[in-house]
């Protein structure tokens, strides 16, 4: 199922991660955690793939998935949400989507500028609905135990 590449891409998403993490000034046992975040992001984006061929909809359950994640980290560590959501979800930054989508652009290759710029824009659409998504209803959720 999972090989050594596909283990070496997990691996390079939790070091990658630790790398942002140190970025935003995150320490101690939070780094570590919104490393793992990272981690399994990437874990749960190359899962996916052996069942779901398209990656925007894989972006998306991700997403949803990782945000719950730092919903639940949050209450518990007593931190803000955005300290593991934004770092966990680096590994999914659609880097090199965008790198081509420009490149396409600068060699005034129109035909592939646009169609890999609207990709890349629902990658990032996939990865921003997934979080307002589970933000809405953890919001909601809260302000329902609040009026009871």
């Amino acid at each position: 199922m999972f090989g050594w590449q596909e283990w070496l891409q997990v691996l390079s998403g939790f070091v990658g991660t630790i790398g942002f993490g140190i970025l935003f000034n995150i320490r101690g046992r939070r780094l570590l955690l919104a490393a793992l975040g990272g981690f399994l992001s990437w874990m749960l984006f190359l899962l996916l793939g052996f069942f779901i061929q398209d990656e925007i909809v894989r972006y998306f359950i991700v997403s949803v998935a990782v945000s719950v994640y730092a919903e639940v980290l949050a209450r518990i560590v007593k931190t803000p949400t955005t300290t593991f959501c934004i770092v966990s979800l680096i590994p999914l930054i659609p880097g090199g989507s965008l790198y081509y989508s420009m490149r396409y652009a600068l060699e005034g290759q129109s035909e592939n500028f646009v169609q890999k710029a609207v990709y890349t824009l629902g990658l990032a659409a996939a990865l921003s609905l997934g979080i307002v998504l589970v933000s809405a209803v953890m919001r909601y959720v809260n302000s329902r135990q609040w009026k009871k």
